[in-house]
């Protein structure tokens, strides 16, 4: 059966039935850049773009308050990621698009954007915060309640020049808050002894432990390398995270699960948070040294080898 296109600027799945549809988005450059250039900058902006550690701050469109979204990123970073590895025009996607700042991004930049989340509230905040922007565009940002298992049955293999997201980070929301790295009184603030996990929801990535997070995290990322053009990136946003006194390294069972599904990892960049991040109280001492998480992060940059066909897996044949 051929695959309608649908025309919403919003749209939400009735889960109980199956999709037969893709999404009729634009995914073909506007701007008048050179074939050959990766994006749009100039080369005094990609030249600031090199250093390998960024920092960003908050604006007043930005959401921080933890009692509508847990964990968001700024505008800022969203837009440097996409400005950085793709042109106006092209097709931007987060499989967990949560708050929707990577749509606010795709919009102040001209580009086409998907996002995809398995609450519907946050599919609704999504459309409350696109609907406060010019709608004067002519690129389109689109929001779907789904999971992002089923990305896939929505768009067209090699449309996609980047996928970025913050992803939930395994199971590290889904305990009480002790706020261990805040001074003293300050720790008993409105946070504290929350669960400040997105869902309970058992296709929910937050409620998973490190090993079964890692594998699906890759199988869901194995379902979108088909659908990045050759050579396309992808940015994943992670902390590691403290557990029993132990460090649980995130970032490296990514990387390893990722490379066995077929991406290579091209950059590791750290989301340097000192500039945002106050009142840190001493954690560990005297005799326990313990960098404090809340102030980086890292931000994971892979890309589909071109050595790849439209299934994502690698071309096999004699050298020439």
């Amino acid at each position: 059966m051929a695959k309608k296109a649908l025309e919403g600027l919003h749209i939400r799945k009735n889960e109980a039935k199956p999709y037969d549809g893709i999404v009729n988005i634009g995914y073909t450059r506007t701007c008048e850049c050179p074939p050959n250039h990766l994006n749009c900058m100039t080369a005094k902006e990609w030249m600031k773009s090199q250093l390998g550690v960024w920092q960003f701050f908050y604006e007043g469109r930005d959401l921080r308050d933890k009692k509508i979204h847990p964990a968001t990123f700024p505008i800022a970073l969203a837009s440097k990621c996409i400005s950085l590895f793709t042109h106006e025009g092209e097709l931007v996607v987060d499989p967990f698009v949560g708050s929707g700042t990577t749509l606010v991004a795709g919009r102040d930049l001209k580009r086409n954007a998907i996002g995809f989340d398995l609450k519907p509230e946050y599919i609704t905040l999504c459309e409350s915060r696109l609907s406060q922007l010019s709608l004067e565009q002519t690129a389109r940002q689109i929001a779907i309640c789904d999971d992002a298992r089923n990305i896939a049955k929505y768009i067209a293999p090699e449309t996609v020049s980047l996928i970025i997201t913050s992803p939930p980070y395994a199971n590290m929301l889904n305990r009480r808050r002790l706020n261990k790295s805040r001074r003293g009184d300050l720790r008993q603030n409105e946070q504290y002894l929350k669960v400040e996990q997105y869902s309970q929801d058992s296709r929910d990535l937050g409620t998973m432990a490190l090993e079964e997070y890692s594998k699906t995290m890759g199988d869901i990322f194995e379902g979108l390398l088909p659908l990045l053009r050759p050579k396309a990136h992808c940015i994943i946003n992670v902390p590691d995270m403290w557990w029993e006194n132990q460090r649980i390294t995130i970032h490296v069972s990514l990387i390893e699960e990722l490379r066995k599904r077929g991406y290579e990892l091209r950059n590791t960049i750290i989301w340097d948070r000192t500039n945002i991040v106050n009142q840190i109280g001493i954690f560990g001492w005297p005799s326990n040294y313990i960098t404090m998480g809340t102030t980086f992060e890292y931000l994971l940059d892979f890309w589909r080898p071109s050595s790849q066909n439209g299934n994502g897996n690698h071309q096999t044949g004699n050298i020439k």
